[in-house]
């Protein structure tokens, strides 16, 4: 038989795929439990909008009908909502068909693509399948070091991806920080500011001191792009619809590597419905800032560190036996993300979930770190 290996892409040969957090169903499957509480995957506890799914079902008739490639209607909800023109939007298959994107559009393999140690495990699996060289920067304090990556910077340089919060640490650079390397960073440099948690991050309830909307830069940095997602605050992760915004010639080029009809029409309709829904956000918002308080309030009284987010995440450090404290709380009916292949064997991230959901979450958690054997 033919080694179909040998004939791939030179960056696909040692390109593993993304492990997304268990599914509800493969849990129930392989461990016979009934009643599951997920944090895994940084999903909005409250489902999706009312709206939308009123939304999604006057769509359901016009299924036959192919959707707008354009995008029209939600470039123009979009362009009205964020002030910036439809030639700056680039709509994708949630914003990691985004980042792929701008992988494709921009980088060869005579190429550089510059990230921070514990940053998204897709910015890796771009660079790698593009088979580019991925230059990892140390992290400083769990974050992006943006001295360290201005280092980095070499002729070979074509795109950096910053995460701002980042995943899964939580982690958050500063305006002032992330503008002043903007300006330094040169103009054949392309940069992502991932603002994947931006919702979440804006929160004022949260104390996070400092944290920008990077759309105001986009009229000086002509090299900067900007993603964001409907999967995390909207509540809309299972339809899987994210936008860029950029320079219109970035957007142009961006949208010729685009596949066509890459967006479906439930997500477009979905999407729309989504962005007229200012309260439904805000609670989603303010359920967050209340669960994460819960979260930390219980991690300190355990005596467990964390790493401050500015997400709907939290890192929480579990030690030497986290793999086996993820382990037995599957088998609990609860479930959260291991890190180690982010570098972080220590620690376990778990999504803010509803009030009830947390609460089950932590009293497993007290019951195995109290267990013999574990923790």
């Amino acid at each position: 038989m033919t080694d179909y290996l040998e004939l791939a892409a030179p960056g696909l040969k040692g390109l593993h795929p993304y492990q997304p957090g268990k599914p509800i169903e493969a849990l129930q499957r392989e461990y016979g439990v009934s009643q599951v509480v997920k944090l895994a995957s940084n999903e909005n506890p409250l489902g999706p909008s009312p709206q939308v799914l009123v939304a999604l079902r006057n769509a359901m008739p016009e299924l036959a009908r192919y959707p707008d490639g354009n995008a029209f209607e939600l470039k123009t909800a979009l362009s009205r909502h964020l002030s910036v023109d439809m030639e700056q939007l680039t709509i994708g298959n949630g914003s990691n068909d985004l980042l792929e994107l701008i992988g494709r559009a921009f980088v060869t393999s005579d190429n550089e693509v510059i990230f921070s140690e514990h940053s998204f495990a897709v910015y890796p699996l771009v660079t790698q399948a593009l088979n580019a060289r991925a230059v990892v920067t140390p992290a400083k304090d769990w974050g992006n070091d943006l001295a360290a990556m201005r280092e980095a910077i070499s002729p070979a340089t074509r795109l950096i991806f910053i995460a701002n919060p980042n995943n899964p640490t939580g982690t958050w650079l500063a305006g002032d920080s992330l503008e002043a390397f903007l300006a330094d960073v040169p103009t054949h440099v392309v940069v992502v500011v991932d603002e994947a948690y931006f919702e979440y991050a804006n929160d004022a309830c949260l104390g996070i001191s400092g944290y920008p909307n990077a759309l105001q830069w986009l009229g000086r940095y002509s090299n900067l792009i900007v993603t964001r997602t409907f999967s995390k605050a909207y509540g809309l992760a299972g339809l899987r619809v994210g936008y860029s915004v950029s320079h219109p010639q970035i957007a142009d080029l961006l949208n010729r590597v685009r596949q066509p009809f890459n967006v479906n029409q439930l997500a477009l309709v979905g999407a729309c419905a989504a962005l007229q829904d200012q309260d439904y956000l805000n609670r989603a918002i303010a359920l967050n800032c209340t669960g994460m308080r819960t979260l930390c309030r219980a991690f300190d009284a355990a005596g467990l560190a964390y790493i401050p987010s500015a997400g709907n995440f939290i890192a929480v450090r579990v030690g030497g036996n986290a793999a086996a404290i993820y382990d037995a709380l599957l088998h609990d009916g609860v479930i959260v993300r291991p890190v180690a292949n982010y570098g972080m064997p220590e620690y376990l991230r778990v999504t803010v979930g509803t009030d009830e959901e947390n609460q089950v979450f932590l009293k497993c958690l007290k019951k195995i770190l109290a267990s013999d054997g574990v923790g």
